[in-house]
């Protein structure tokens, strides 16, 4: 019997229908032959059983079962010989294996075997929302949810890889075509089914999987440096009367605007504490001091932050704690006592301050009150707020940390809060260094979150006309009078540029527009958004010259608040020249340079800027649609990076930067803001600065 049951072998691709009966296997099966010009066989017991009604108005017994299964592998095997590519299944073993569990309530051993044995390239679990059909073998009408769940829970022990398919008989059609066309594909990139399954049921399409395994293999080309953008070259910079008339139009006009902050909040800060993490974990308590560990590790950061100790706004509640955990803690000698305080700060029993999100970690003292990065962007918000409306402000947060941050916003009732998280649809793949794929220690391909650019997909979701950008850590306690007057000045600046230009895409659009109009709006995005023309651009056609600026014009916009570069790590803005020879604007990272380059490596040297430190958006064309962002993306500007899993290295990929390549084919438009603007927390000792401290202390 056990060579009745066995599979011929093969490298046909084999998807078998599966779940209880009348949820369309059958149709579904017809369908898919038909689409591919391939073979389908019938579910077996259906003839079988059909007969034995026939003949003897007898149904199906415990005894049918065993020549049932003998009868479909036989129809298996035999399509299996004729089928050029594909062969579709309308039923499998593992229906029978769980019908015999559910009538007779058990299963014969060599059937079990079979069916657990048996190989498909792909199982499509087919849902009850389909109308029930009765015939002479159908008698369950009415426990079509519990059968369900029982076919659902053998697939699940069985380890099959499969896909649920629910809807109507055409959705269910369509969307089985694109799963089957896209697990080909994967097996052509030499993926399994349940690799595959895994990426489908991360909504991770297999052309993007397809891309990363390329730039993974030939790299990510270095951007091509023209200059540095600078003052005037570039970057705008404006006198008082100038700003002073941008902040009056930004109040006269945010009434009738919906005005959101977009604020990415969802990482840990375990970097803001990493010196403070390596000191607890490499520091010897009874046989060294914490002066010779910061000689010995050049650890300075140590020491700044034990001078400045009791001037961190946590100082207090830590002392509190550390005493309580250590009842001992005043026989201590200092340099343990102190050992002991960062100890307790990163305990996961305690304050467990590396392992939070920046923004619900007390960043400021006010009087009496410990203030987070949340409540200080909340206080931010009112130099948008308008009577009677509340400030919109959104968060994108890890879901485990959700919570955090409501138990904060809960307090202020005052604005309209809302979050995302950041999607798994964004994770990318992990490699070894050969560029195969990463597995875990159970074969699992290994997804990481797709770095800062995955959040071009949560501002994609924003419908708001005006979306200020900042990032969690970029807060003060002081200067908010400084901070409020440079945000509305990229405010003001955007909404009349907006109405420049979406008048100007309404003249193009209309077939009147004149040739001088033509050379007018151009001498305007020459000038005002500093797009680069073709040399020969007056030599087109009128009607090419209409398109080109209509296509140039028609996309999001940004004006992004540049501070000076006083030495901080990063990128800033550059000229570059892109693949088709197009010179523009851009934010770069340092990661993108070919350092080797003396002449690339010159012109960072002349930088003036730094990254932006405040972004305002116009996400809405001049008809008041939104754009889908993520059609503007350069998906050639992300990044490769090193990382370490369990002392296992990989390589990774990460999107395109939010401000970098995830805006790439954005107007742009780069302003000077003061430094008094950019206040990032990037390690604990950052908080000791005069931005950070009370007005009095600092």
């Amino acid at each position: 019997m056990e060579k009745d049951f066995k599979q011929l072998p093969t490298s046909i691709i084999k998807i078998a229908m599966y779940g209880p009966e009348s949820t369309g296997k059958t149709t579904l099966s017809k369908q898919l032959a038909a689409h591919y010009n391939d073979e389908w066989i019938p579910e077996f017991a259906r003839d079988f059983l059909q007969e034995k009604w026939d003949k003897n108005k007898e149904i199906c017994t415990e005894e049918d079962l065993i020549p049932i299964a003998i009868g479909q592998v036989k129809l298996e095997n035999e399509a299996v010989l004729k089928a050029k590519k594909f062969l579709f299944c309308d039923t499998n073993l593992l229906v029978t294996k769980v019908f015999s569990d559910i009538y007779y309530n058990r299963c014969d051993a060599n059937l079990e075997q079979a069916a657990r044995e048996h190989e498909y390239d792909l199982i499509f679990l087919t849902n009850i929302d389909v109308p029930w059909e009765a015939d002479d073998l159908r008698d369950s009408p009415d426990d079509r949810e519990i059968t369900f769940e029982t076919f659902k829970k053998a697939i699940i022990a069985n380890g099959n890889p499969y896909i649920k398919l629910k809807g109507d008989v055409t959705s269910r059609y369509e969307k089985a075509v694109k799963i089957i066309d896209e697990l080909v594909l994967a097996k052509q990139l030499g993926f399994t089914s349940s690799d595959y399954v895994a990426m489908y049921k991360k909504k991770i399409s297999v052309t993007s999987i397809q891309k990363q395994l390329q730039f993974f293999k030939d790299g990510i080309s270095k951007v091509n440096l023209v200059r540095s953008a600078v003052k005037n070259d570039g970057i705008s910079v404006y006198n008082e009367q100038e700003i002073k008339s941008y902040i009056q139009f930004f109040d006269e006009n945010k009434q009738n605007l919906d005005i959101q902050k977009f604020v990415p909040a969802s990482g840990a800060a375990s970097r803001m504490f990493k010196f403070l993490s390596e000191f607890i974990n490499e520091f010897d308590v009874e046989n060294d001091t914490i002066n010779s560990y910061i000689n010995h590790k050049k650890c300075t950061e140590l020491s700044v932050f034990l001078v400045g100790l009791k001037s961190f706004p946590f100082y207090p509640e830590l002392k509190q704690k550390t005493i309580e955990v250590y009842p001992n803690y005043f026989e201590k000698e200092r340099e343990v006592r102190n050992y002991l305080l960062i100890k307790t700060l990163l305990s996961k029993e305690h304050f467990d301050f590396a392992n939070k999100p920046k923004g619900i970690l007390p960043f400021h003292q006010k009087e009496d009150k410990i203030v987070s990065p949340i409540e200080e962007h909340i206080k931010e918000s009112i130099f948008y707020e308008v009577p009677n409306k509340k400030s919109k402000i959104h968060f994108t947060v890890s879901p485990e940390h959700q919570s955090s941050f409501e138990k904060i916003t809960k307090q202020h009732e005052n604005v309209a809060i809302t979050f995302s998280f950041q999607q798994e649809t964004t994770d990318t793949l992990a490699v070894n260094n050969d560029n195969t794929p990463f597995r875990n220690d159970r074969g699992e391909l290994v997804f990481r979150p797709g770095g800062h650019g995955a959040l071009i997909e949560n501002l994609n979701q924003l419908a708001s006309d005006i979306i200020f950008i900042k990032n969690i850590d970029n807060v003060s306690q002081n200067h908010m009078v400084d901070i409020v007057k440079y945000k509305k000045l990229l405010g003001g600046i955007l909404f009349k540029l907006q109405q420049q230009i979406f008048s100007f895409l309404q003249e193009l659009e209309s077939e009147s527009v004149s040739i001088e109009k033509v050379s007018e709006i151009k001498l305007f995005a020459q000038k005002q958004l500093h797009i680069i023309f073709p040399n020969d651009f007056e030599m087109y056609k009128k009607s090419f010259q209409i398109q080109y600026l209509f296509n140039e014009l028609n996309r999001p916009i940004r004006v992004c608040g540049m501070v000076k570069n006083e030495g901080e790590p990063g990128g800033g803005p550059f000229w570059i020249k892109e693949e088709n020879g197009k010179i523009s604007l851009q934010i770069i990272e340092t990661s993108q340079i070919d350092l080797t380059n003396e002449k690339q490596v010159q012109i960072v040297n002349e930088a003036t800027h730094f990254n932006p430190v405040d972004l305002v958006c116009g996400v809405k064309n001049y008809k008041g649609e939104k754009f889908d962002l993520t059609q503007f993306v350069d998906e050639n500007t992300g990044f490769i990076v090193s990382k370490n899993k369990n002392g296992k290295p990989y390589k990774a990929y990460e999107l395109p930067g939010l401000w970098n390549g995830a805006m790439a084919n954005w107007l742009t438009l780069f302003v000077e803001v003061p430094l008094v603007t950019f206040n990032p927390v990037k390690t604990v000792n950052d908080l000791l600065k005069p931005a950070h401290q009370p007005e009095n202390n600092g």
